[in-house]
């Protein structure tokens, strides 16, 4: 539990630190969803029936940015040797550096969203289901990332990789995202069944995540 500590620790200052992705991450979410109202013009019906989708795009495109330096940073001050040679079992390892991961970035892109929410006309009261979507679907979002992560290192190939790689895995994660979110603002549709398929396939990468990124990275630093 100490090792598991020390490394969320770690790896949450290194991501709050100049030049680390939490704030890149938000600063790019607002950039993103200021920028499509001015594409869009001023209708303001279109901007509140297409705000949800808007804010889980522009959530996925923020949360994937730094997913790229995830373990490119261990990689090259040797970090990344010493944690598969640690103690700690590597599955482990990296399901805690996904879990800083979130925290910084994904956390944050939770709590904004409303606020943004209210730039693109979205009823009020369906700024808190729009939350909890987000809550419930960005830990996905992370934990798939993370394969592409593993295979961008194990692979020396940069972002583009990651984003060709990850991008396919996260649609279902953003379809029901967006499904759900709109099942609570307007129906008719139930908002139970998206949703609970949301939180499945968060909690089904939450397993699976981590087990294939860190067989990816036993196979291919070898």
């Amino acid at each position: 539990m100490s090792a598991f500590a020390s490394l969320l620790g770690r790896d949450m200052r290194l991501s709050v630190r100049v030049g680390g992705g939490a704030l890149m991450g938000a600063l790019f979410f607002l950039v993103v969803v200021s920028m499509i109202p001015f594409a869009i013009g001023p209708d303001l019906a279109l901007l509140a029936r297409i705000g949800p989708a808007i804010l889980w795009l522009g959530a996925l495109l923020a949360s994937l940015l730094a997913l790229d330096r995830l373990f490119a940073t261990d990689y090259e001050d040797g970090s990344l040797d010493l944690l598969m040679m640690g103690g700690m079992p590597l599955e482990l390892a990296v399901a805690t550096k996904a879990i800083a991961h979130w925290i910084t970035t994904g956390l944050p892109l939770v709590i904004i969203a409303p606020l943004l929410g209210l730039m693109l006309n979205v009823d009020l009261h369906a700024l808190g289901w729009l939350a909890l979507t987000l809550a419930a679907g960005t830990p996905a979002l992370t934990f798939l990332g993370l394969i592409g992560a593993a295979l961008s290192v194990a692979l020396r190939r940069g972002g583009l990789l990651l984003a060709v790689l990850v991008l396919p895995l996260t649609v279902p994660v953003l379809i029901f995202g967006v499904a759900a979110t709109n099942a609570a603002i307007a129906g008719p549709a139930p908002f139970g069944p998206p949703f609970t398929i949301l939180c499945a396939l968060s909690l089904a990468s939450l397993v699976l995540g981590p087990i294939a990124a860190a067989t990816v990275l036993r196979h291919g630093l070898e």
